[in-house]
């Protein structure tokens, strides 16, 4: 007790309530109501415009914290319309605006003067005119000073008329200006952005023999401009949607009507709708968010980086999630042999992609089982190996004092190691850790004795099969799990792997993706049109696949190649 004691002494914190800090809040700094703080008020966001404009600048200097924020611009001036002058009001963002289009398109037109702003106000505007029974008939609508603007002063192709903060603080948020105007309780939001961003590369992490060589960038509309040409149709559909409580990022929903299960459409937006959270920053991030939960956390959502990968799979009928901010799209649903396919599958004839597709099954098998199947095999199974091949790893383990499963993890760990060395070093460096990794560390642990050369070998041939899976989720998944099936081989031989492999399965076949299973084609066994993992002649693939239930079942005709007919 007396050393459980001076233990507890020795490593446990004992907090001194007697002792403050001179950074300490307020106890009641939670209980508190502010009525301009911008975080969690919602009722405040939703406050008018008031048509005082000096009782707006107060109000936006209070959310914009303007005494301490540097990059928050009020440009007043007055404003010509008329022949009358009113004061106005830009604010925006310094850096995230072009200056150019602020200057010329709406600075210009509202103080210089100019023949549209310059009436004597006895004007009315024709709405419409018509001749019966030469009679001229003439419906004319009185002056407007908010439509007078927006139609014929600002020469700009985005300008909204809003009536609220929340609205008009989100659209300066994401980089347009705010024009207010004295006399007039509303607002308008115009589009300015000019802020720096990547241009569209060649991609990444899906690299492919023959197909586009561009992948999405950071700014939804430049994702969505893709997407579009594409799937040149005006039934796609793009739904823009945010999340977070503060960041408010904005997402966009893409589906093609009339094509997509609406039941489908409305479980996505169902789900986005209800998250809350403060902050969505990634597409990853949102994965995670609307994912179904899953025991084995593998990957049920696709990600993809690749525009010409999302048009196939929304001409499929599935739903397509983008979120600004972040160069990937998020796929609903996703089974598990989407995740072995690749985009190169469609673009070349069926023989070769259904090899490959039957090498990268392969390889998932080899990433998952193969240093659990050799440490089974030499802890427990040796009468099924060949005798020679019995003596050949007999004698390379012959100089080795650790036991296999030390040993195997030690190579096991250190490749995860050399892999993750690899992607953070900088690129110029990365092949130089990978050479390293593997030869001079690999030769240097055989000659010393601390591994064999055998083992050297699968765990190289376990490496090598991992990087032939096309998504990298479901890679990592593979991984993680193969440590699960070396500890079963060790401790249980064939039968743990056995019973591992069962229980994964088992798992697996559980697992839904926005209510689809996660193993279709696979369990449950019937036959579902156009979900094959193996690929039929592309003038056979008729079928959408059938568990989407899209509105059009068909893809093509029957007879798609006609000039073979005529």
């Amino acid at each position: 007790m007396n050393f459980k004691n001076l233990l507890s002494s020795m490593f446990t914190y004992i907090p001194d309530n007697k002792q403050t800090y001179e950074f300490n809040l307020a106890e009641d700094i939670h209980t508190k109501n502010y009525p301009d703080s911008n975080l969690g008020n919602e009722e405040n966001s939703q406050t008018k415009i008031f048509p005082s404009l000096s009782v707006n600048i107060d109000y936006l200097k209070s959310k914009f914290n303007l005494l301490i924020n540097s990059d928050i611009i009020f440009r007043d001036f007055v404003l010509n319309a008329r022949g009358k002058q009113y004061q106005a009001l830009l604010i925006f963002i310094d850096g995230m605006i072009n200056t150019e289009i602020m200057n010329e398109f709406i600075l210009e037109p509202l103080m210089m003067r100019n023949k549209n702003n310059l009436f004597d106000g006895s004007q009315n505007k024709v709405i419409s005119e018509a001749v019966a029974n030469n009679i001229t008939v003439r419906k004319v609508r009185k002056f407007n000073l908010p439509n007078y603007i927006s139609s014929c002063l600002v020469p700009q192709n985005a300008i909204k008329q809003v009536s609220n903060f929340e609205e008009i603080i989100s659209g300066i948020n994401s980089g347009n200006c705010a024009l207010f105007i004295d006399t007039l309780d509303l607002a308008f939001d115009i589009e300015v952005k000019g802020f720096n961003q990547r241009g569209i590369e060649k991609p990444s992490n899906e690299i492919v023999i023959k197909g586009p060589h561009e992948s999405f960038v950071e700014n939804i509309r430049t994702n969505t401009s893709l997407i579009r040409r594409f799937v040149n149709n005006e039934n796609l559909i793009i739904e823009n949607l945010n999340v977070g409580n503060i960041t408010k990022t904005k997402c966009g929903v893409c589906y093609i009507s009339g094509l997509a299960n609406e039941d489908l459409i409305a479980e996505v937006k169902f789900r986005m709708h209800n998250l809350d959270v403060d902050s969505l920053l990634s597409a990853g991030q949102l994965e995670q968010l609307i994912t179904d939960s899953s025991n084995i956390h593998s990957p049920q959502l696709i990600s993809t980086e690749r525009p010409d990968k999302t048009a196939s799979y929304l001409l499929d009928g599935r739903v397509i999630i983008l979120v600004n901010g972040s160069p990937y799209a998020i796929i609903t649903p996703g089974i598990l042999s989407d995740f072995l396919s690749s985009p190169d599958d469609k673009n070349q004839k069926a023989l070769f992609s259904n090899f490959t597709k039957f090498i990268r099954l392969i390889a998932a098998f080899i990433t998952l089982l193969l240093p659990g199947l050799y440490v089974a095999v030499t802890s427990f199974h040796q009468e099924i190996l060949p005798t020679e091949l019995l003596f050949s790893i007999l004698a390379s383990r012959a100089n080795v004092p650790f036991p296999i499963i030390f040993e195997l993890l030690v190579l096991e760990i250190s490749f995860e190691l050399i892999r993750e060395a690899g992607l953070r070093v900088p690129s110029p460096i990365g092949p130089t850790i990978g050479i390293v990794g593997a030869l001079v560390m690999g030769q240097a642990a055989v000659s010393a004795g601390i591994v064999s050369p055998i083992l050297i070998i699968i765990v190289a041939i376990t490496g090598t099969a991992s990087f032939a899976i096309p998504d990298y989720s479901f890679g990592f998944h593979l991984r993680v799990f193969r440590f699960l099936f070396i500890f079963l081989g060790y401790l249980c031989g064939f039968l743990g792997i056995a019973l591992g492999l069962f229980a994964y399965m088992v798992m697996m076949c559980d697992s839904k993706s926005f209510g689809v299973p996660y193993t279709i084609g696979i369990s449950p066994l019937e036959h579902v049109k156009g979900s094959s993992y193996f690929l039929p002649p592309v003038w056979k693939r008729e079928f959408r696949s059938g568990f989407l239930n899209s509105k059009k079942e068909m893809k093509q005709g029957h007879i798609s190649m006609k000039w073979k007919n005529t």
